[in-house]
């Protein structure tokens, strides 16, 4: 796949550099409309060994993958849709190499997240998938923060830490600033096992949201990192715009949940706004009919 490139989406046009998964709408109006996703968030496998107490999918280590091969949707979908592949464990997933190669023949733009300890024990088979382009972004979500973790990542120039709003602690922020790394901030989810773990262990974890809350100015003017990102709910949690004026917010934001996303869960053949929705639709074949379900504009 080139590095560059571009096409038209309802009434804007996107270009995203593949090299760094920079994406740029464009269009004379205010406002944005697509007609299809031009991102989603598939989770292909509940299987994953680790039992994080937060974990919103309930995933364990006898979880059930999806059937990723059979679902006709996938060759539906526009070239240079952006897929967020996930769990579960997507490691663990038998079909994985065989739907990633489906995907690059499709001119699909993959990236996919996986814990720590999946990374670490997975760099050589993860770095195989990121020279033979079968995925252009890799996600790690946190467990511990190390030396050997920190130098790990930075042999991958398109790696991004996941940390959770809520759960992540001062001192490991503190330990992974100034390495030029790069962070996407989720937020909680009060959902499915995160909803125990909130029940158990609630005001311990507002106390780090309120910390996180007031860290996070200093965080972005003193460049603790080469970049940070937010998913919507922490946007929401953290109150982001607060940081930028309303040109910057209206620059930068990427819109709503379901504006020009979608969640899609192969596991049990569903599809919803995102991954926390719990209006969910039978997955179709069709990516357009699903998107005009959930679309939010």
């Amino acid at each position: 796949m080139k590095r560059f490139v571009r096409y038209q989406n309802g009434n804007y046009t996107v270009t995203i550099d593949t090299k760094t998964g920079t994406k740029v709408r464009e269009n004379d109006l205010n406002f944005f409309r697509a007609d299809f996703p031009e991102s989603m968030d598939i989770k292909i496998t509940n299987c994953c060994d680790m039992g994080c107490p937060m974990c919103h999918e309930n995933s364990t280590k006898f979880g059930l993958h999806g059937d990723i091969m059979a679902e006709g949707f996938i060759d539906k979908l526009h070239p240079y849709t952006e897929l967020a592949i996930g769990g579960g464990n997507p490691l663990e997933h038998p079909d994985l190499v065989p739907f990633l190669e489906k995907c690059k023949r499709l001119n699909l733009i993959p990236s996919m997240t996986v814990n720590q300890v999946h990374f670490m024990k997975n760099r050589h088979f993860l770095k195989f998938l990121v020279e033979q382009k079968l995925i252009y972004g890799l996600g790690v979500s946190l467990v511990r923060v190390t030396n050997d973790f920190i130098d790990a990542l930075k042999e991958f120039p398109n790696a991004v830490i996941h940390v959770i709003n809520g759960i992540v602690t001062p001192l490991e922020l503190e330990s992974l600033s100034g390495e030029g790394l790069k962070i996407l901030i989720l937020g909680y989810k009060q959902f499915r096992r995160g909803e125990k773990m909130y029940q158990e262990q609630g005001e311990q974890i507002e106390e780090t949201k309120s910390w996180f809350y007031k860290k996070l100015p200093q965080i972005i003017n003193e460049n603790w990192f080469e970049v940070v990102s937010f998913d919507n709910l922490a946007i929401k949690q953290l109150d982001a715009q607060r940081l930028m004026s309303n040109e910057d917010w209206e620059q930068f934001y990427m819109g709503d949940d379901g504006s020009a996303t979608l969640f899609i869960d192969m596991v049990n053949r569903e599809f919803a706004k995102s991954s926390t929705s719990t209006e969910r639709y039978p997955l179709e074949d069709d990516i357009v009919t699903m998107f005009e379900k959930i679309r939010t504009n």
